[in-house]
């Protein structure tokens, strides 16, 4: 039931569609009723010879249908609940937004207005997700229901067989409800089974239109609500299979049915339809909670509040096990969905050709295909390099000017066959600026940057 569900009610017209939409709950109420009748007094009661037979078949019969009938109940009357004020921009900035001269304008409003709220999620263009109708900033995962009349957390979908969206707060009971539905009628149908092969035997009866074997009364209408009874519930099973099953895949890849359709999109790494998974076990603790004596009870144990999830980046951001050395080896540099900027990328290491290839690397950059995420880099020359650098300071203080204005170091592994995979860490270090030779004029030297203000 939506937030203003009652302003719609207060009209004849609104009054008439919120008692339309209760129709698809009685006819699925009333089939319950009839199959309980046909169940309890038609076979068991009625039919059945075996008294200890029937009193196990009546004892898990009504254990199915308790937990059955709970978790749709629990699916009907749980609410979607509302967004907090925090998330609804005031009515002055609402004004502002809708008589802003150009989108640049919107985005900018918006994005001022939601620097504090945990948001991920952005439209096509890049803005956060504003609802015009509810005038509320929409909370990751949370869509706008036009049969509810209002934004709903984590919406899956609206379903007219329990009058209510499936969201946040009831998708456990709504899962639960499909699970129990189908032993419910996979239950039904095969102790039914037998009492639906005998409907066809043809056989003698007595006064009484009972058979010796036991067999359905053969003039009585009984016979034809185990008949019905054993239909109905192989349908609903065949029907619910599908269902049911498609959910449970939902569940473990931590996807709603609005996400399967469309992918939701990041501020960081855009369209992704696996951006919340986190593993198919923390993907159905996210839904079903930690505590696994409550996982088959309609009991709320969900994780997290409903306006914020963890996110598939920020689950390989704390568990990485990558063997490629990223520049985050060198310091955190990792970003998750909520902080980083549209544009940061990760980069990734690259083995170097060195034999061709190291002449085009940029200054500074550092590439290695063989050291683990948490080696050390470090940054020491090779020996028969280390006296010609020693030997600076002395050319220096006579006056003598160097030929060379970079000092490239190579690691001594490649060339002596060391490491695992026999791979080379190429390091090309910016050293001084040319020295002017002797008579030039500095001032005719083209300008170039200190080194610190060369990309890295």
């Amino acid at each position: 039931m939506g937030n203003d569900d009652h302003r719609r009610r207060k009209t004849p017209c609104g009054f008439c569609m919120a008692v339309f939409k209760w129709i698809p709950v009685l006819f699925i109420t009333a089939v319950i009723a009839w199959s309980y009748y046909a169940y309890v007094v038609e076979l068991c009661i009625r039919n059945s010879q075996n008294t200890i037979g029937m009193i196990f078949m009546l004892l898990f019969y009504h254990l199915f249908l308790t937990l059955f009938m709970w978790s749709y109940w629990r699916t009907i009357m749980t609410s979607v609940g509302r967004i907090p004020d925090q998330w609804r921009i005031p009515d002055e900035e609402v004004t502002r937004l809708f008589r802003a001269d150009s989108p640049d304008t919107q985005k900018r409003i918006l994005n001022n207005f939601a620097r504090d709220l945990p948001v991920t999620n952005r439209t096509m263009n890049g803005s956060v997700r504003f609802c015009e109708k509810c005038k509320i900033i929409k909370p990751d995962r949370a869509h706008h229901c036009s049969v509810c009349s209002c934004c709903v957390l984590k919406m899956d979908h609206h379903c007219p067989w329990v009058n209510n969206c499936v969201n946040f707060y009831n998708y456990k009971y709504f899962v639960l409800f499909l699970g129990y539905a189908l032993v419910y009628c996979l239950y039904v149908a095969f102790t039914s089974l037998h009492d639906f092969v005998d409907f066809w035997k043809v056989g003698a009866y007595d006064n009484n239109g009972y058979s010796a074997q036991g067999q359905l009364n053969a003039s009585g209408m009984g016979r034809f609500h185990i008949l019905f009874l054993f239909f109905i519930a192989i349908m609903f099973a065949i029907s619910l299979v599908s269902l049911f099953g498609y959910h449970i895949y939902l569940v473990l890849m931590n996807r709603t049915t609005l996400e399967s359709f469309r992918a939701p999109i990041f501020r960081v790494g855009g369209p992704d339809k696996n951006g919340y998974n986190l593993g198919r076990y923390a993907n159905f603790c996210e839904v079903f909670g930690d505590d696994w004596q409550y996982w088959l009870l309609p009991v709320f144990s969900s994780r997290g509040d409903g306006y914020s999830y963890p996110t598939s980046s920020d689950q390989s951001r704390v568990s990485s096990t990558s063997p490629v050395q990223r520049y985050d080896a060198m310091g955190d540099t990792a970003t998750s969905r909520l902080d980083g900027n549209p544009t940061d990328k990760l980069i990734g290491a690259s083995p170097l050709d060195s034999t061709n290839h190291h002449h085009h690397q940029s200054p500074h950059q550092v590439r290695s295909t063989s050291a683990p995420p948490t080696q050390q880099l470090q940054l020491q020359p090779p020996s028969r390099f280390r006296d010609e650098l020693d030997e600076r300071p002395e050319h220096l203080a006579n006056g003598q000017s160097l030929n060379s204005s970079t000092a490239a170091v190579r690691s001594s592994q490649a060339a002596e066959g060391g490491g695992a995979n026999g791979a080379a860490v190429y390091i090309d270090m910016i050293g001084d600026h040319p020295l002017a030779a002797a008579g030039a004029d500095p001032a005719k030297e083209s300008p170039r940057p200190p080194n610190g203000d060369l990309p890295v």
